[in-house]
């Protein structure tokens, strides 16, 4: 494990970020502590910083990734995921996200119950496997191929798909509070339907573990 920092941060215009990024910024409060799980190139913490003046880290496995972190003036620790949070203590943060990894997990509940763990909010993003067309393409003999599922079924990383009702039923049995759903089609927001209709779901939910006025 490293931990790496620069000290020129790029700049970061709204228009530089996806649409579920944008709507994960606006459930974050300015002037919080942020951790940001699979930070890749650290644009999300970057926006944050820039945009809402948080204190933020990530954590990313992938070397190029953390260099392109670095450059952003973002802090981020290199480390796999699968190894846990074990280096931050409880409720450390206002806020951990965890944005469109969740399905590569391979110890989900594990992963969610340590987001609980170490902040009050946690926001997960994931494919909804949900979308209609998956349904159809099943049908017609094949694993779905879309631009939220890119891949073919012997080359995914993604081990653990799951529609907006999986997710939900996941949460309640883990105790996790969900405040906040968005869904997406591309950059699109989609309101109508969003179990059919949507690609992307991304969930804000608020930890078991947080006490009104105190962190344990």
């Amino acid at each position: 494990m490293s931990t790496l920092s620069a000290s020129k941060p790029a700049n970061t215009a709204r228009g530089a970020i996806r649409q579920d990024l944008v709507r994960i910024a606006s459930w974050i409060e300015p002037n919080t502590r942020v951790l940001d799980l699979g930070c890749a190139d650290g644009t999300l913490l970057a926006y944050l910083r820039d945009h809402k003046n948080v204190d933020g880290v990530g954590v990313e496995l992938d070397d190029e990734r953390v260099i392109a972190s670095v450059r952003r003036g973002v802090r981020v620790i290199q480390q796999n995921l699968e190894e846990g949070l074990a280096l931050f203590d409880g409720m450390q943060f206002d806020s951990v996200v965890l944005s469109q990894t969740l399905q590569s997990m391979h110890r989900t509940e594990h992963i969610l119950r340590e987001m609980a763990r170490v902040a009050r909010f946690g926001i997960v993003s994931f494919p909804n496997f949900g979308y209609w067309p998956h349904g159809w393409s099943i049908l017609r003999g094949h694993m779905p191929v879309t631009g939220e599922m890119p891949y073919q079924w012997y080359n995914t990383p993604n081990i653990h798909l799951c529609t907006l009702k999986d997710f939900q039923d996941l949460a309640a049995s883990l105790d996790l509070r969900i405040t906040h759903l968005a869904t997406f089609n591309d950059d699109r927001e989609v309101k109508f339907l969003p179990g059919w209709r949507s690609t992307l779901a991304v969930y804000r939910f608020e930890s078991p573990n947080w006490v009104e006025g105190k962190r344990s």
